[in-house]
């Protein structure tokens, strides 16, 4: 099949997550087909997948294992806790020109993001985010995919996937395409400084979504105002233990 979209989760928490994904999936691309890797392919409410594919020995970044294993010439790989918030419109398209195409990751100003392992880069080339990646099902990208997961694997200490990928980019030629933040929406309190015509906001990818398995008793969040809510209040903290905002900013 052409297009098709592919979900990794292993373990019923993370399955739980992949199954609200794909259902926001569904109701803004229908008809789009969508596939899932896991290790519960016997699990209840998977109906919403095309095809359960078993992962047989999982482990905390099974994704790099089954990324190759995909069935589409061109896929696009979700992270469970990410929702759909329109449709993807002509987003594939990106394929007949690139091999890989993905978005800068967060926290840019931190050690964590501009870490490599092999390499040092300027600055300006952080890490960029595994939770959303467009992929074609070309012999260089099917390669790269596999030294991915073989130098992952051959690196016990790691526990971050992108570390290795940000080196991979770097050393190598591999043509692959940056896109803008609003394939893989990360800080949602961005949404109230864009003006109408900047951005169409597609992808939410946010930890919000892990609040109730990362804090027991916390309420589980489900909607993208309800994570722009969290996101604000948590953005208010983290300034004011980091001594407030820059006076030059002029805020």
């Amino acid at each position: 099949m052409r297009d098709g979209v592919i979900y990794v989760a292993t373990g019923e928490d993370y399955l739980d997550l992949a199954r609200a994904s794909a259902e926001s999936l569904r109701q803004t691309n229908p008809g789009l087909p969508v596939d899932l890797f896991t290790d519960r392919p016997q699990a209840d409410g998977l109906g919403m997948f095309d095809r359960v594919h078993r992962i047989d020995h999982p482990h905390a970044r099974s994704k790099l294992d089954c990324l190759p294993l995909t069935r589409f010439e061109r896929t696009l790989f979700l992270d469970a806790d990410t929702l759909v918030l329109r449709p993807l419109g002509d987003l594939f398209d990106v394929l007949d020109r690139f091999d890989l195409a993905l978005a800068h990751d967060v926290r840019r100003a931190s050690a964590l993001v501009q870490q490599g392992l092999r390499h040092r880069t300027p600055y300006a080339v952080p890490q960029l985010n595994s939770g959303v990646l467009l992929y074609r099902r070309s012999d260089p990208m099917l390669s790269f995919l596999r030294e991915w997961a073989a130098r992952f694997h051959a690196e016990p200490s790691l526990d971050r996937d992108q570390v290795i990928l940000k080196d991979m980019l770097w050393e190598g030629d591999l043509r692959f395409w940056v896109l803008p933040p609003e394939f893989n929406l990360r800080r949602v309190t961005k949404l109230g400084a864009w003006e109408p015509l900047d951005v169409l906001p597609t992808i939410l990818h946010s930890h919000r979504l892990l609040d109730h398995l990362r804090a027991p008793g916390a309420a589980r969040v489900r909607s993208l105002a309800e994570v722009v809510r969290l996101e604000r209040l948590a953005l208010e903290e983290e300034w004011t233990a980091a001594g407030g905002r820059p006076p030059d900013w002029g805020w």
